[in-house]
């Protein structure tokens, strides 16, 4: 894989050393390694079949039935008649999501988390005084099996994006390292779908643009990107030739938080809808309690099988934290704004205008609505408010 980012460069160029450190199957994991009937079995978290559910997480066993995040219960089910369901444990999740944070802490104080199950390391300079990149990664891995059981994947490299990149390559309990000197060739055989932040209807854009992997969006102006695409065609710009200039940032102050799920095949029925917003809603509301936020605004969004895509949001006075009244409210919107016979293929849940806990409640003449707004939204981005997560565990 070539030499290891090294601690020496000319001042004026200064190379960072960035990881990407993701969990592997993550909460699938822990209900494995906390009941050891489990493990080496199929098994999913999420809805039950009868229930109308949905998966949130699926195990490696069950990958290999071809069963993923977002797919109904009942079709996981079909493809794998003895498969396991668990139900989440959010509360379990954050537990251990705080023990592997506390590892973070150990070597960087550069740390930003992009869910439970993942975040960026800025090692350029390290607590430990170790040599390379690469010496750190593989030691936090460790570190991570030894204490909580679980394994995880590292992408090592020069930037956010190469790192997120590098830490799919080798998934399972795998790492990858991208050097600077192959940061380009690498970028340049990437298949565009594999870009982070380039779902499937910009990736099918792209493939009508005669776009299929980074050497050929690199041919593309930067002009041309932004009037195809709007400012994130700046972006694409920059990651086709390896470049991703974003600093780690600890201190990142959100804007919002939401979670989302893609299904396929396309939801018909308004009951199957109802029962993929409860984990989706969950999601939301662990994440809330986590990052220790309560938000006046929630945001429905639904993506159609044409790939039109439509918000509709409602603010209130009281904010929102909790899963349940979280659910409650993206149900009312589903049940008032879900066009007839509509086919969906995908949902997802944001809540924004986030507070601090101790914030007191913004005034209201009434117990807790004063407003609602309907947005309508395009275009399929990295996901539905800051984390761009899709079912249980970004899209793993």
């Amino acid at each position: 894989m070539g030499q290891e980012l090294g601690q020496t460069k000319p001042a004026l160029d200064p190379v960072r050393k960035i990881l990407h450190i993701d969990m592997d199957a993550f909460y699938a994991s822990v209900e494995q390694r906390d009941d050891p009937t489990y493990r080496g079995k199929p098994l999913v978290v999420g809805g039950r079949p009868e229930r109308r559910g949905a998966v949130a997480a699926a195990s490696y066993e069950a990958r290999r039935f071809g069963i993923h995040s977002a797919m109904p219960s009942r079709v996981a089910a079909q493809r794998c008649p003895h498969l396991i369901f668990v139900s989440p444990r959010f509360e379990v999740y954050q537990h251990v999501s705080e023990q592997i944070r506390a590892i973070f802490h150990d070597y960087t104080d550069l740390v930003e988390p992009l869910s439970l199950d993942e975040a960026y390391l800025d090692v350029t300079e390290n607590k430990r005084g170790l040599p390379s990149a690469m010496a750190i990664a593989r030691e936090i891995r460790q570190r991570i099996h030894r204490e909580t059981d679980l394994t995880a994947s590292a992408g090592v490299s020069i930037n956010k994006f190469l790192a997120k990149t590098a830490s799919d390559q080798n998934k399972p309990n795998g790492i990858f390292l991208i050097a600077p000197e192959q940061a380009e060739a690498f970028v340049a055989q990437l298949p565009i779908e594999k870009f982070h932040g380039i779902g499937p209807a910009t990736a099918k854009k792209m493939h009508g643009l005669g776009v299929h992997c980074g050497a050929d969006l690199r041919t593309w102006p930067e002009a041309e990107l932004i009037q195809r695409f709007g400012k994130i065609g700046r972006h694409y710009y920059r990651v086709a030739r390896g470049q991703d200039h974003r600093p780690v940032n600890p201190h990142r102050l959100r804007k919002s938080i939401g979670a989302e799920m893609s299904f396929n095949p396309d939801l018909t029925q308004l009951k199957a809808m109802e029962a993929a917003l409860e984990p989706i809603a969950a999601r939301v509301g662990d994440r809330l309690q986590h990052h220790q936020r309560r938000g006046h605004t929630l945001t429905l969004k639904l993506k159609y099988a044409d790939y039109r895509q439509v918000t509709r949001s409602l603010t209130e006075a009281v904010p929102w934290s909790d899963r349940g009244d979280i659910l409650d409210a993206a149900l009312g919107l589903l049940r008032q704004h879900l066009e007839p016979h509509a086919k969906v293929r995908l949902l997802g849940i944001t809540v924004a205008n986030l507070i601090e806990p101790s914030a007191p409640p913004m005034p209201s003449d009434s117990h807790r609505r004063f407003r609602q707004l309907c947005l309508p939204d395009i275009g399929d981005g990295p996901g539905i408010g800051d984390d761009p997560d899709i079912g249980g565990e970004n899209g793993e």
